[in-house]
């Protein structure tokens, strides 16, 4: 039997949530009309709205994180979300992913998977030693539910299409993305000691053992819906999300680099929240010049994700 004859593999996705019913209900239907066999959703949080809906479906396993949760589990709530999120992912690897599906992905309730293709068949053409498959993210602008910008080629940090698609900013951030550059990773279930983390997974003391690429499947990541939203998480994501201050830079120190948490603390620090206005309009923020440039760099994409339309059909009773 060949690669495309057999049997496409089963997958799954695990999830640390916190978020209104409307959003975690989005995430859950998109996924599943995407062919999740399993979907497990970790409720950072209590959400009795959204709990019984998603108790209802057989694809789905929920489990809400409150402390009896955690004392259960014999250990103390984590304080760090980061350090919650991977440690549900492992135990989902391991207690429920292994019996129930193929392959797992961590990924948060902001992101989508997107394929041409259904995802078991690209999964399916994988080589039969390859362990984890690592899919790269693509960001929305900020305001569109459809526009997507791509990393620049080459290495995210140098690429000087940068500096031509954001004049002001390009040169000290990542690939021109607010949040990650380095995607998620699928890993094939059945390994002992498998340990997943937020961008990777160790096999033992082996990042990302027998990894290959998944250039046609985007990480679709709405990290800013729009300003309100972006300012409103802004101190969190400083102090302790995204923009924090252990983060390295968007390259070495010697040749420019800075990291986020800097590069915002500075341009707020001169220029207050206007500068953080600026900031956000020229990196993230969807407008015809933005659209243009990353036009004219290949740099954007296209991805209706159809959201109101597949909540409404997975879950009609919450449409």
């Amino acid at each position: 039997m060949t690669a495309q004859t057999a049997k496409p593999p089963t997958w799954a996705i695990c999830t640390t949530i916190k978020a209104d019913k409307r959003a975690i209900l989005d995430f859950a239907a998109y996924h599943l009309e995407a062919g999740a066999h399993r979907i497990f959703i970790y409720l950072d949080a209590p959400n009795p709205e959204a709990l019984p809906v998603l108790k209802a479906h057989p694809k789905i396993r929920v489990i809400t994180c409150d402390a009896d949760y955690w004392s259960r589990r014999k250990q103390a709530r984590p304080e760090k979300h980061q350090v919650r999120q991977t440690s549900n992912a492992t135990r989902a690897y391991r207690r429920q992913a292994a019996q129930q599906a193929d392959w797992l992905i961590h990924i948060d309730v902001d992101e989508f998977l997107w394929a041409d293709r259904p995802i078991a068949e690209v999964l399916r053409d994988l080589p039969a030693e390859a362990i984890c498959a690592r899919i790269r993210p693509i960001e929305s602008l900020a305001g569109s539910d459809t526009g997507f910008k791509t990393l620049p080629p080459g290495a995210p940090g140098q690429s000087p299409a940068l500096e031509r698609v954001y004049p002001q900013f390009g040169r000290y951030v990542r690939g021109g993305f607010l949040s990650h550059t380095n995607g998620k990773v699928f890993v094939r279930t059945g390994y002992d000691g498998m340990k997943l983390r937020i961008h990777n997974a160790y096999l033992e003391d082996i990042q990302n053992p027998c990894q290959v690429n998944l250039p046609s499947i985007d990480l679709c990541h709405f990290h800013a819906k729009d300003w309100e939203s972006w300012l409103a998480h802004y101190r969190y994501r400083l102090q302790k999300g995204s923009y924090r201050a252990s983060l390295g830079p968007n390259r070495p120190v010697e040749l420019g680099g800075i990291n986020m948490h800097d590069l915002l603390s500075r341009i707020e620090a001169e220029n207050g929240q206007q500068g953080l206005r600026d900031f956000y309009d020229e990196i993230c923020a969807d407008s015809p010049a933005l659209r243009s440039r990353l036009q004219a760099e290949n740099m954007l994409k296209i991805r209706d994700l159809r959201l109101n339309h597949l909540r409404a059909l997975h879950f009609p009773e919450s449409a």
